[in-house]
């Protein structure tokens, strides 16, 4: 099985998500939007906005990821019909 970027997460429903980044995170996740609104001619407003996008592209560019997925698709059909919980 292929080493992923990440480790092990239970599998919950969906939420809406509060979290605390640190302060150093913080501060290059607004230098990005800067960078971002530079690049683009336009303006990000709230560089939290850009989590969710990075993470998306992070899990886009994980091969890791998308080897597993692959190669696990049918596994997780059939355990979602016998109603094991997805991951």
């Amino acid at each position: 099985m292929p080493k992923l970027k990440l480790g092990a997460i239970d599998d919950d429903k969906p939420v809406k998500v509060s979290l605390e980044l640190p302060a150093a995170v913080h501060r290059d996740l607004v230098a990005y939007a800067q960078v971002l609104a530079r690049e683009t001619g336009g303006s990000v407003g709230d560089p939290v906005k850009l989590i969710s996008p990075m993470i998306k592209r992070f899990m886009a560019t994980d091969r890791g990821f998308a080897k597993a997925r692959r190669e696990g698709s049918g596994s997780r059909q059939a355990a979602t019909a016998a109603g094991t919980p997805r991951l």
